[in-house]
């Protein structure tokens, strides 16, 4: 089972294949089966040539993967995860030449 803990939608900096993006669409994802849990971090820039243009393309895309042992979903290990998410969504960001504008969020966060 496939649940993305937290997921928001942000003003960004990034040029992949000579197209420019413009936002960056960032999550926590947790996986979990057969007993193993694991969290990973995952960013993907996105033209956004509109305000209703969130067609999200997957060739400016990084994860890093935080988390993986035997067990299930914690809450409280989430919370942790999500009080480094800047930290690490920054890095991914700097490994695609792009950067995330924290303070221009475009949508909501959605926590699931």
């Amino acid at each position: 089972m496939t649940i993305d803990v937290y997921s928001q939608y942000f003003s960004a900096e990034c040029v992949c294949n000579e197209v420019p993006r413009r936002a960056v669409i960032v999550k926590l994802t947790c996986e979990s089966g057969g007993g193993e849990v694991y969290y990973t971090v995952n960013i993907s820039f996105f033209p956004h040539r509109d305000e209703e243009d969130y067609a999200v393309s997957y060739d400016a895309y990084a994860e890093k993967e935080l988390f993986r042992k035997a067990g299930r979903r914690s809450k409280k290990r989430e919370e942790a995860f999500l009080e480094e998410l800047r930290t690490h969504a920054d890095e991914l960001a700097a490994s695609l030449n792009g950067r995330i504008h924290w303070d221009a969020p475009l949508q909501e966060a959605r926590r699931g």
